[in-house]
């Protein structure tokens, strides 16, 4: 295998083109291999094999600043790079990551899970190369989903006018580039208006139409005519506008046209943006027939609180004609494919463009609409200045859906969505909750439509279940589990099923804990705390999420501002403020000791040094 003899970068440069090609064979075959046990984005990985080589072959790294935008096309990077045995280990604790990581190589410049962000930082890189007299080569290589995301629009607008020494490697997967990248429709207008144009294919329909054949089939040549035009002036006027030199597009997968491109265009100076066309999930058929299905593979069949999710917001949609739903480049992931099939007029997706999807909101909700927005936590941190500016400020009645709420996984510290309690509790008129189980997350959302706040509910990236006892949800208002005479636990949403396990161990010990099931983020029940405090000695807050400003801080703060503090104690469980590692979700709860065992152990060190414990 040749596979086995590239230990770096320098390996490859003695590759002949059929060399090359089984090469990309191999890695294929290896991606294929490991992602079908493992997980992880297999589809533009697959895409992008034959890019990373050309790249690698053409330049210099890691002296040269090879730049991935999001990282799901860098596996392909990652095994020629010195971690092909590692790879194995994808996405396992202590393994190898799923995305570009300056601690796992030299060859990996930035931590990179959240997209649009590669160009801004590729100019940074060649400015501060600039400054310091150094004369390398800087790549961003972006796939076209990311071009939707106003960031990217910025870098590249800021780089043309600096004419910074910056290659652009626009890595385009999708049908049509119109589709992925929304602001070229005007440029596309203005092309097909200019009067050279029309005249040209309107004597060309002439000329077509006095032809002895079929006058449909005519027309659909004549109509593809017009695409190809289109297709191969408007992304180079575009690019060219901003200041860029355009090359392409060409086939990003032909070796033998990409590696003596690359090396022409690296010869240049300034702003190049070159165009390739890849396709998700090369060398796998069902990938490529279906790569959204294949973005991120897993084999898990399980009912995730997504799913209940999906089913519930169509049910409700189908009695409230005034419900609308966004996300941001994410219908699969967050259920609302199911969604956009039953009411495709009522369905935005925006691209990966988290602030136009809440701004988009607050223009629906301002004319009567209800707008539902689902986005993965970690990207809603994204529109953090238009949840505050655009809704909450003007108080407009806008469901915030905050999937992949606490640890995701495998996908890491790009994605864990730990922050959202800290961030969104702080917001004037915004209501936060978190349900217990999925049937509390159906009576949140009928609970949501219901009043005329803005509202957040977060859920976990977690199979759904039942925890029982389902209760009517009412406005700021917790729920007692289980009454208790020792201490009192109130736990919130994905952690109420981990103080039911820590109740049970400590009844063994003659220990009884009450449970309460917080529900509410923002507004606390106030009056429940109150009669908390004049209960128990011993108050615990649980949460899946920092303790910085988290739930457990809004707590503390409302004894505190009660005069209660001297009175009761408080203990805050949750995650600590660093930036957790990759590993299975059930990995990392026990490691940050949210589980119910490590909760317990715990507690009966916080009792005896209470003196409460007697054994």
């Amino acid at each position: 295998m040749i596979l086995e003899r590239i230990e770096s970068p320098q390996d490859i440069k003695r590759l002949n083109y059929k060399e090359l090609k089984l090469l990309a064979q191999e890695i294929r075959k290896l991606i294929v291999e490991v992602v079908s046990k493992k997980g992880g984005h297999l589809a533009s990985s697959l895409g992008a094999v034959e890019l990373c080589l050309a790249l690698h072959y053409c330049l210099d790294t890691p002296s040269d600043s090879l730049i991935f935008d999001v990282g799901h096309q860098a596996y392909a990077h990652k095994i020629i790079t010195g971690r092909r045995e590692k790879f194995y280990q994808l996405r396992e604790h202590k393994g190898l990551s799923g995305f570009p990581n300056p601690e796992e190589s030299e060859y990996d410049l930035f931590i990179s899970g959240h997209a649009s962000t590669a160009i801004s930082w590729a100019l940074g890189v060649a400015e501060a190369g600039r400054i310091k007299g150094k004369s390398t080569n800087t790549v961003a290589v972006v796939g076209d989903g990311s071009l939707s995301g106003g960031m990217c629009f910025e870098a590249l607008n800021k780089c043309g006018e600096l004419k910074s020494d910056v290659l652009v490697i626009l890595n385009h997967n999708q049908m049509s580039i119109s589709v992925s990248v929304g602001a070229l429709s005007k440029y596309l207008t203005k092309i097909i208006s200019l009067p050279i144009y029309n005249k040209i294919k309107n004597e060309l329909e002439k000329f077509l139409s006095h032809l002895p054949f079929p006058a449909k089939k005519l027309a659909q040549k004549t109509k593809k005519f017009e695409e190809a035009i289109k297709g191969l002036i408007v992304p180079g006027i575009f690019f060219e506008e901003l200041g860029f030199r355009y090359f392409g597009p060409i086939d990003g997968h032909n070796l033998e046209i990409l590696i003596p491109t690359l090396k022409n265009i690296l010869r240049l100076d300034g702003p190049r943006l070159l165009h390739v066309i890849t396709q998700k999930g090369k060398g796998l058929k069902e990938a490529e027939k279906n790569p959204e299905k294949f973005h991120s593979f897993s084999s898990a069949k399980k009912t995730t609180f997504s799913d209940v999710f999906s089913k519930k917001i169509v049910s409700l949609a189908k009695k409230d004609k005034r419900i609308v739903a966004i996300t941001a480049a994410m219908p699969h992931g967050t259920g609302l494919d199911y969604f956009a099939r039953t009411f495709p007029e009522r369905f935005f997706d925006v691209g990966i463009a988290e602030a136009n999807a809440v701004g988009l909101a607050a223009g629906l909700a301002k004319k009567g609409l209800i707008p539902v927005v689902a986005i993965y936590s970690t990207f809603l941190q994204r529109a953090y200045d238009q949840i505050i500016h655009d809704v909450a400020l003007q108080n407009l009645k806008v469901i915030f859906i905050i999937d992949r709420a606490g640890f995701v996984g495998e996908d890491g510290p790009t994605h864990h969505g730990i922050f959202d309690i800290s961030y969104l509790r702080a917001i004037p008129n915004l209501v936060c909750l978190a349900p217990k189980d999925k049937e509390e997350l159906e009576d949140m959302l009928e609970f949501a439509l219901k009043i005329k706040n803005p509202v957040g509910i977060r859920f976990p990236k977690e199979e759904a279940y039942f925890l029982g006892k389902r209760e009517k949800i009412e406005f700021a208002k917790a729920q007692i589990l289980e009454e208790g005479e020792d201490l009192c636990i109130v736990a919130l949403g994905s952690l109420v099923k981990e103080a039911l396990r820590v109740r049970a161990s400590l009844k063994k010990e003659g220990i009884r804990a009450g449970i309460i099931n917080a529900r509410f983020i923002k507004p606390l029940d106030e009056s429940m705390l109150r009669k908390l405090a004049n209960k128990f000695n011993i108050i615990v807050t649980l949460e899946e999420g920092v303790l910085e400003g988290g739930f457990g801080s809004a707590v503390l703060e409302f004894y505190e501002k009660e005069n209660l503090l001297g009175k009761i104690k408080v203990k805050r469980i949750g995650i600590k403020s660093e930036f957790p590692t990759f590993a299975k979700r059930e990995e990392l709860i026990k490691l940050y000791r949210l589980d119910g065992n490590s909760i317990f152990e715990d507690l009966v060190r916080l009792l005896k040094k209470e003196l409460l414990w007697q054994r």
